[in-house]
């Protein structure tokens, strides 16, 4: 038996309960992909906030706390802002509002990068605090070390190549990647070796369909695509954009549904009834016992 929290819905309150041991674990999402293939695409989704945990949990593999929280959660303009305090806040909710999935905490921008050493720092006080099982870094050959110096010390690491959003100010925008021989290279590269320093899952995001069925088929951990091929062994979006909270969206998302519009409607409809006195009703107020 495990206790973990269950969000009580008709009191948004989070509260302890015993629950058998059923959450999936690093292994088996490293396991799902055997002599360079995946029996089933793995599914992974961004959660910010315990609710949205619990309503993606029992369709996913992964939770994945992305630092673009920055953007969708506090209206920053990249994720360069963030910090490990918000990343760490948000994981622990995501934990107590799920269940099944594994789920993994983004390092924030100049949290890792200085040194293994900062790394494991960084990196142990986010699974502490929060309870994830993972950390995901950004970055190719050159974090390679620091990817061997965790799992060395039991720390878990998804990797992340290709269009990497930390490094925008280097990169300058958000274009796909791999459109010359040398990028295109580097990117399988460096994906390489984020496999053999032990990276357990690498998220190929904004590379040429190409170069992720190629890498896909050399590294022996699964690839989690985003911007990149269905050919990967899974794939992740931000949660938001694909339900269609905001209008502009990267070309690879598909919406699957416009949840702005449905809210923006919803709250017209309130708004009216509160100007025109028809809401509260009596079925919403409380009247004196006779």
């Amino acid at each position: 038996m495990s206790t973990t929290f269950k969000l009580d819905t008709s009191t948004s309150r989070a509260n302890p309960t015993p629950q058998p041991m059923k959450r999936l674990t690093v292994p088996m999402i490293r396991s799902h992909k055997s002599d360079g293939k995946t029996r089933e695409p793995l599914v992974m989704l961004t959660a910010y906030t315990a609710r949205q945990a619990q309503l993606l949990d029992a369709h996913c593999d992964l939770l994945l706390v992305g630092d673009s929280l920055g953007q969708v959660i506090y209206g920053l303009p990249s994720t360069i802002p963030v910090t490990l305090e918000m990343m760490s806040n948000h994981a622990a909710a995501v934990v107590r509002g799920s269940y099944h999935s594994v789920v993994v905490v983004d390092m924030p921008f100049g949290s890792y990068e200085q040194s293994p050493q900062q790394a494991f720092e960084s990196a142990a006080k986010l699974l502490k605090e929060s309870g994830a099982a993972a950390v995901k870094l950004e970055g190719g050959a050159q974090m390679a070390d620091t990817i061997a110096f965790l799992n060395q010390r039991g720390i878990p690491v998804m990797g992340h190549v290709g269009l990497t959003p930390q490094a925008v100010n280097v990169l300058g925008g958000y274009a796909a990647r791999g459109r010359s021989d040398a990028e295109a290279e580097k990117i399988f590269n460096d994906a390489k070796s984020l496999d053999e320093a032990g990276a357990f899952a690498i998220v190929l995001e904004g590379v040429l369909e190409p170069i992720a069925i190629k890498t896909t088929g050399a590294v022996s951990c699964p690839t989690i695509g985003i911007g990149a091929s269905a050919q990967c062994d899974g794939q992740v979006l931000v949660t938001d954009d694909m339900l269609g909270m905001f209008e502009r969206v990267p070309r690879f998302v598909k919406k699957y549904e416009n949840i702005a519009e449905t809210i923006e409607k919803t709250v017209a409809r309130y708004a009216e009834e509160v100007r025109a006195r028809t809401f509260p009703t009596q079925d919403q107020t409380y009247q004196q016992k006779r």
